[in-house]
């Protein structure tokens, strides 16, 4: 039985209820007319049954009986209003039509009028009523069925709509929520009731009222708030010793329309003071629909989003390249449920085996090609640099020469802000990568371009996944230095706009992603400790452990002598291109090469100084300049 026809079911009461008041309309209102003669019992059932016959149909076929009443809100009364009125002239039509049979209906005109307002004020009245009682059994505090010691006390915030889904949801789930009331920054709504809850101030109350309250929970309903505005609550809201709680945005349910869950922890994207990403969906759907595409490194916390989004729409087929078997595996699987139509062809190979690649790209043919693979962890990198050349370096010219010839349309590489004025090796190879792309778009017909963005929440390595661990053994939660900062968006974010930046890409270009605010990581540590229910320094404890080799206080996102260029999306600017011989390249690539052959690190890193003329071998004297002019050090690129 479907959910509509069971509500239908649910509501025959109602439908009982609406002919009854119809008749009782009709009876009272003819009652009131013939005080002197005969009362027209025929009269009151004819137009008793035609009027109950009218306003079943109309309210049965725009569904208003498979309404949920007991949730309902102000559209759904504008509906039954609407409704009524198209019922009450329906019915004056059709006994313009009887007049003929019945002659004493010719009188009753103003009457029947009085009988449709009736009927409807009725209509509406019951229906109120039954949902206060609803609501008044269920979640309402004057009598909260869940109301025992060990119910939450719950404050929301917002009282629109959002908040209407959660009194609602509460209701419904029967959970130990206990609702005391609303917070709203409309001055006309506060010292109001609204959905049987009054209205108790503005964001400014919030500390106040659950202090004065006892309340334990705070459950934001703000989704469409903008990001400054939210980041401006939660500051308040961490005032308090409360557990936060908020509903989805709009772009996180656009984006998982089958998100069951209505309230949900307040996580560290929450937090980011950044605006939903508006796509071009029309423009991605040209470049993507129909085509078959290559993501590398399609197992990583970029790649595999960058998979997900683009079988949103639909490639003629998803080529997955990935080396760790159980990071494919796990898209693979993902992917395959999914869309079992159209399910990605997923092969475990190296960037780095040159022979490997052609036979993948002779066999699918790539149109479009996402690179994401690459060693990323500078640290790591540090401690291991051939690696880092080998596998960053020769994997993208190995893959950038392979889809040169297999003439693919376009290539797309994920760059980093590390690779700006990079202090560290990893930065350092992703800035030879960019130099590669573009030098190969001099002598491609495929148009090479890079993308350049900053950290990403909750990908392999970050801080937010190691500060979880830490604080959920206690603590101390370590970060490197008070002062440090770091450019933060989320992984779908980051890979909606790389695909965005695809579709401008001419060749040569360098995207640039804009990355908002950037965040101090210190603050971070905070808030999240905060998030998790403790107190920073007093339950979990921060500690500071310095810089690690190759870091740097500041992350850039351009050099000083790339400039800017706008584009179609607001958050994605042009980076221009510099320019570099292709016969140069490969003689820097030959020089590499030989010192890769060799053990010499040192070696190694003083050649990497030679072609990228940014990179900074003593990161330790960089931050130190950071850190007393408070900004970026300007150099000469």
């Amino acid at each position: 039985m479907n959910k509509k026809k069971h509500m239908f079911l649910k509501n025959r009461y109602l439908l009982l209820l609406d002919v009854l008041s119809i008749f009782m309309a009709c009876a009272v209102t003819y009652f009131a007319i013939f005080t002197e003669v005969v009362f027209p019992v025929e009269t009151v059932l004819v137009v008793g049954c035609l009027y109950s016959a009218i306003v079943f149909l109309v309210n049965r076929a725009f569904g208003n009986y498979a309404v949920a009443w007991q949730y309902s809100g102000t559209s759904e009364l504008i509906k039954l209003l609407l409704l009524n009125f198209l019922s009450g002239v329906l019915l004056l039509l059709s006994i313009e039509g009887l007049v003929f049979c019945l002659p004493n209906l010719d009188n009753l005109r103003r009457a029947n009028i009085v009988i449709i307002m009736m009927t409807t004020l009725c209509m509406v009245l019951y229906r109120l009523f039954f949902k206060e009682i609803y609501m008044s059994r269920k979640g309402h505090p004057r009598n909260n069925l869940s109301g025992s010691e060990k119910s939450k006390r719950v404050l929301i915030v917002g009282a629109g709509d959002a908040a209407r889904l959660i009194i609602a949801d509460t209701a419904q789930q029967n959970n130990d929520y206990k609702i005391v009331g609303m917070v709203d920054d409309n001055p006309a709504k506060v010292g109001k009731m609204l959905f049987g809850y009054k209205v108790l101030g503005t964001r400014e109350d919030i500390v106040h009222v659950c202090q004065q309250l006892q309340v334990d929970i705070i459950i934001m309903a703000i989704p469409s708030a903008y990001a400054e505005d939210r980041q401006n609550i939660l500051t308040l809201c961490n005032q308090t010793k409360c557990q936060i709680k908020t509903i989805p945005s709009l772009f996180e349910l656009m984006r998982n329309p089958e998100q069951k869950k209505l309230i949900r922890e307040v996580k560290i994207e929450d937090l980011l003071e950044r605006e939903p990403v508006l796509l071009d969906n029309k423009e991605i759907n040209q470049l993507v629909n129909g085509k078959t595409v290559m993501v590398t490194g399609g197992g990583g916390s970029i790649g595999s989003e960058l998979c997900r989004q683009i079988m949103r729409f639909s490639p003629a087929k998803l080529v997955i390249v990935d080396i760790y078997e159980n990071n494919a595996y796990d898209i693979q699987m993902e992917l395959n449920e999914l869309y079992p139509y159209n399910k990605p062809v997923v092969l475990i190979a190296s960037i780095r085996d040159k022979e490997r690649l052609e036979e993948i790209f002779e066999e699918y043919h790539p149109q479009i090609v996402f690179h994401a693979a690459a060693h990323k962890h500078v640290p790591l990198m540090e401690t291991s640099p051939r690696e880092a050349v080998k596998n960053n370096v020769f994997g993208t010219y190995n893959l950038a020469k392979t889809a040169d010839k297999f003439q693919v349309e376009k290539f797309v590489m994920i760059s980093t802000d590390k690779a700006v004025n990079p202090t560290n090796v990893m930065g350092a190879t992703k800035r030879i990568c960019e130099m590669i792309i573009q030098c190969m778009e001099t002598i491609s017909e495929t148009d090479f371009v890079a993308v350049r963005f900053g950290n990403v929440l909750g990908s392999n390595g970050s801080v937010v996944p190691l500060f979880k661990k830490q604080i959920e053994k206690g603590g101390p939660v370590r970060v490197t230095h008070e002062e440090v900062t770091r450019f933060f968006m989320t992984i779908p974010e980051a890979a909606q706009l790389v695909i965005q930046a695809a579709c401008y890409a001419k060749g040569g270009e360098i995207f640039v992603l804009d990355m908002g605010k950037p965040v101090k990581i210190y603050n971070l540590a905070e808030n999240l400790i905060r998030l998790s229910g403790h107190t920073p320094n007093d339950d979990i404890k921060i500690e500071i452990i310095g810089l690690r080799p190759g870091e740097k206080l500041y992350e850039e996102l351009l050099m000083d002598c790339e400039g800017l260029e706008k584009t179609a999306n607001s958050k994605i600017f042009i980076g221009r291109p510099q320019s570099l011989s292709a016969e140069e390249m490969e003689i820097k690539l030959d020089m590499l090469r030989s010192v890769v052959e060799t053990s010499d690190d040192e070696m190694l890193r003083s050649l990497l100084e030679q072609i990228v003329p940014t990179y900074i071998k003593d990161n330790e004297k960089f931050n130190r300049e950071s850190l007393a002019e408070k900004g970026q050090t300007e150099r000469v690129c």
